[in-house]
């Protein structure tokens, strides 16, 4: 059985043309010819039409595309392994632009725009990613979630670097304060309590007295933010939580 130019163009999604350029350079010769002369094609070109825009698809050029073909010591076998290498290979690659993809559009919905690198400097080993879903399902239904979403969607590498180091600043201070034994709910705690309070309204959403002391439980209650405040200082992460507590008592 044979198929005409057209037919075969519109099995394989080509146009007309190319199964003519590829006749005349010799990459797709059809088998037949009818008594008109028009181009008939048989089921083995139809094969290697297919391997051709196999090898298309992986952006062969069409010169290393009629190599490979052509190979004297190459069977059909060997030419459906190495595909499969190739498919494989470029499945692997997809795999890994998806994921890139999927990190981008994470990191759009946190709004830190920046590159791994930016990331790596402005948060060290804390990557917000790895927290953006849980965030976004425990308090995306808030105003304080959306408020600080678009806060952030604004900020640029050097604005994060300035949030992460006020922060750290006010954590280290708090740390100072513990150290030298100072009561949690001195006037000296609390003030930094209020300042935590107060930079997290500026810099992020507007924080409120009872917002903030819900912070203060989290810290304790959720080991990976205890983590963070005991390697800062062993025992901040309590003492943060009741200064914080204090504060907030004090403003009532």
């Amino acid at each position: 059985m044979s198929y005409s130019v057209g037919q075969v163009a519109g099995y394989a999604k080509v146009t007309v043309r190319t199964l003519h350029h590829y006749d005349e350079i010799g990459l797709l010769v059809p088998s037949e010819r009818s008594h008109a002369g028009h181009r008939r094609y048989g089921d083995a070109d139809l094969d290697r039409l297919q391997q051709i825009l196999f090898y298309r698809e992986l952006g062969f050029p069409l010169d290393e595309v009629a190599v490979l073909l052509d190979d004297p010591d190459a069977d059909p076998q060997e030419h459906l392994r190495h595909q499969h290498e190739l498919l494989s290979a470029r499945i692997g690659k997809l795999q890994e632009m998806a994921a890139a993809v999927e990190q981008a559009m994470e990191a759009r919905r946190m709004g830190i725009d920046l590159t791994p690198e930016e990331k790596f400097e402005v948060f060290g080993d804390f990557d917000p990613d790895d927290h953006a879903e849980e965030a976004g399902r425990r308090w995306g239904g808030t105003d304080a979630y959306q408020e600080s979403q678009r806060r952030a969607a604004s900020y640029t590498k050097e604005d994060w670097k300035r949030f992460t180091g006020g922060f750290d600043a006010l954590h280290r201070r708090m740390g100072d304060l513990l150290a030298r034994g100072v009561p949690a709910d001195s006037d000296a705690a609390m003030d930094v309590a209020e300042e935590h309070r107060r930079f997290i309204s500026r810099h992020c959403y507007e924080c409120t007295y009872e917002m903030h002391t819900g912070l203060g439980e989290m810290y304790v209650a959720d080991e990976r933010f205890t983590a963070t405040y005991e390697a800062i200082r062993p025992g901040l992460a309590v003492y943060m939580r009741d200064a914080m507590l204090a504060n907030a008592a004090r403003h009532s």
